[in-house]
């Protein structure tokens, strides 16, 4: 269990250094830029993850799954022909979906997002296609050799960059007549930081091929086929997923100018929600990502050798913990959501969702660490159909409630939390059924009732306001640490585990 514990800590560290970074960067471009440049910037941004997926296609997980087989059996002198067959199939497909996206924008700028201004920022958001896929490759083979160092310093010196240019960059490029212009600006700048962590990647690509022993003898081109048996299955479930995200800001536009909003509107208003509130909901997520990586290995492990005791104990830890962070973050979030993204990001509407979208992150929490233990006890295409299904159904029920004149927005919101909730019942009701984890609903309870508990008695206890805002969130936590001792949901030897965790 040490080793568990150790892997998840050292990858919450990292994760947690890069989401800090990526938060700074989103309250930088707020404040420099405003609100419907930011709206514009974050629905450019999901129709670029889709045209990049279309680039990769699956492949930098192949290369990670056919280089690690290859060093396991002793074969790594095949890697560098993977490498070159790669890199090919990833030449091939940019060259076909990177001219097609551009002749794509102009039909999703002016008629799907009914919003032009969005194709300065479209346009710049593809140019960084090609070079993000060249990075998927080379990501792809340190994951395969087994080294996440690389990987984890490419991200931070890319948010690093990220910041650094819009803060110093941006100001004095920013157009005071043209939002558009400002959104397609920071596009440039991401492109600029992807550059950075790519060239990063080269230098380490070609630091360690020069340690690897070559060989004289001819080897024969790695052929297409296995890299295409795991890339195509493997792309199918982000293809998906990215695509519904592709769609969102679609239907959220086009269901608010049903119910009468104008679409420059519209547009700040995606902006403030995807790009303020719900990253806002989401930094402490890096507690139950990391375990979420760290959760296939151990559980397949425990799995294979039929130990249903170790399986139950790092299932239930891993769930337990997500839980915790849930219950922390729906807590504070509701209560002080709204006067942290006014103060961080100084919006100056919006803020009033995190009441509606507070209770239901709470699953969220515990949606990836989920989604990793069906994979890990064989439930993967199961756990796929679940996110499948919860992407339906958000984008149906967005279209059906934001486009009611009485809802507007805040249909799209609870869109966005129904969601949430399909797909993380499902992933329970899913899980449920095999018998050897003894998870249910029941595990979920208590810590989300301890954050109804206190949502209600902390104000008429300690009366909101008699702080500043971060003291206040620091009251509403140990208030909720001490409910939820008394509910026994955190016990003594969860302190002691954590005073071991800090000597490793």
């Amino acid at each position: 269990m040490s080793s568990f514990i150790r892997g998840t800590a050292i990858l919450m560290i990292a994760v947690f250094l890069s989401k800090l970074l990526g938060f700074v960067f989103r309250i930088q471009f707020m404040r420099i830029a405003g609100e419907e440049a930011v709206g514009i910037y974050m629905t450019a941004y999901p129709a670029f993850i889709f045209f990049l997926s279309l680039v990769q296609l699956g492949i930098p997980i192949a290369i990670a799954k056919v280089i690690a087989e290859l060093e396991a059996k002793g074969q790594s002198v095949k890697i560098p022909e993977v490498m070159k067959s790669a890199t090919f199939l990833t030449i091939l497909t940019a060259a076909v979906f990177v001219p097609a996206s551009i002749l794509f924008v102009p039909y999703l700028a002016g008629t799907l997002l009914s919003n032009p201004a969005t194709s300065s920022a479209l346009y710049a958001g593809i140019a960084i296609v090609p070079i993000a896929a060249i990075g998927g490759i080379i990501r792809g083979y340190f994951q395969g050799i087994a080294r996440i160092e690389e990987t984890a310093w490419s991200q931070i010196i890319e948010q690093f960059f990220r910041i650094l240019l819009i803060t110093s960059l941006l100001p004095f490029i920013l157009s005071h007549e043209s939002n558009a212009m400002n959104a397609a600006y920071a596009m440039i700048i991401t492109l600029l930081a992807e550059c950075t962590s790519v060239l990063y990647l080269l230098f380490k690509y070609r630091q360690h091929k020069k340690r690897t022993p070559t060989t004289v003898e001819k080897v024969q081109r790695y052929p297409f086929e296995p890299l295409l048996t795991i890339a195509l299955p493997a792309s199918g479930s982000r293809l998906f997923g990215t695509f519904t995200w592709f769609l969102e800001p679609i239907i959220f536009l086009r269901a608010l100018s049903l119910s009468g909003i104008t679409a420059v509107a519209a547009t700040s208003l995606y902006g403030i929600i995807s790009g303020v509130l719900v990253p806002l909901l989401l930094f402490p997520a890096f507690i139950p990502y990391a375990l979420s990586v760290v959760l296939v290995p151990a559980v397949s492990g425990a799995a294979a050798s039929a130990n249903k005791a170790k399986l139950r104990e790092r299932i239930h830890l891993a769930l337990r913990l997500s839980a915790l962070t849930g219950a922390f973050a729906a807590t504070v979030f509701f209560i002080h959501g709204q006067a942290l993204a006014e103060k961080l990001f100084q919006i100056t509407e919006g803020g009033s969702y995190m009441v509606i979208l507070a209770p239901v992150f709470f699953f969220y929490y515990i949606q990836s660490p989920l989604y990793s233990i069906l994979q890990a006890t064989g439930d993967a295409k199961a756990g796929m159909m679940n996110s499948v299904y919860g992407g339906i159904a958000k984008l149906a029920v967005m279209f059906i409630l934001a486009s009611q004149p009485g809802l507007q927005v805040t249909g799209a919101v609870l869109a966005i939390g129904f969601g949430v909730l399909i797909t993380s019942f499902l992933h329970i009701a899913t899980l449920r059924k095999n018998k050897a984890t003894a998870t249910g609903f029941t595990m979920f309870a208590l810590p989300y009732a301890s954050f109804i508990m206190t949502v209600i008695t902390r104000p008429i206890f300690i009366p909101i306001g008699g702080f500043g805002l971060f003291t206040e969130c620091l009251i509403t936590s140990i208030y909720l640490l001490f409910v939820l001792i008394l509910t026994g949901q955190v016990k003594k030897n969860d302190f002691l585990l954590f005073k071991k965790l800090l000597k490793v």
